[in-house]
């Protein structure tokens, strides 16, 4: 039962720790100190219920269908190996994140943003529902898998909204993103090796 939590959380935090809109938005409040707690629950939040959905619609339709499975499996390997050459290619061409001057935007207008980085995203619904739902039918315990994931999400984002500010010297750096873009290249090569020969 443990295995399929920490396995969950150990596939979500591999897919969401890939900076991408959503993530460079959270970045972004952090390190302007803005509305940051609601950003981070309305992130976490959508990524619950987004994996539950995963979980639900795509177990119910991949029982009995093998093809299905073979099928999602390819897909999503396919698309982490696109997301580990996009990376490999940013560690080839760093650049920094720093946040835009602008004056301070409200509490409605901020959560508007982060639901558009997060509902308007195709890569949300190609992680979450169909990937992460996808490797949870892989596992004995696939609603433990989805709490899993669940919970790398929470942490992922308190930690990212939380500690940007920290963070805002190192991450203005090109070396500090050539390093992080390296390794999340290398977790999803294997990732993706793993889906293939799983």
């Amino acid at each position: 039962m443990l295995s399929s939590a920490v396995a969950g959380f150990s596939v979500s935090i591999a897919l969401i720790v890939a900076i991408g809109a959503q993530n460079a938005f959270v970045l972004r409040q952090g390190l302007r100190r803005e509305h940051v707690v609601p950003v981070v629950l309305t992130c976490a939040a959508s990524d619950a219920l987004l994996i539950g959905a995963g979980i639900a619609g795509v177990g119910t339709l991949v029982t009995g269908r093998p093809v299905l499975l073979t099928a999602i499996r390819w897909g999503g390997a396919a698309f982490l190996l696109c997301y580990a050459a996009l990376a490999a290619r940013r560690a080839l061409r760093p650049g920094a994140l720093l946040p835009t001057e602008r004056p301070p935007a409200t509490l409605g207008a901020t959560l508007l943003a982060c639901l558009a980085f997060t509902y308007l995203n195709p890569h949300v619904y190609l992680d979450t529902v169909l990937l992460l739902g996808g490797i949870a039918q892989q596992h004995p315990h696939r609603w433990l898998f989805g709490v899993g994931a669940t919970l790398a999400s929470v942490v992922w984002f308190t930690a990212l909204g939380v500690g940007a500010h920290r963070l805002a010297p190192l991450l203005a750096r090109r070396t500090a993103w050539r390093l992080l873009d390296g390794l999340i290249a290398t977790l999803m090569a294997l990732l993706a090796l793993a889906l293939l020969l799983g």
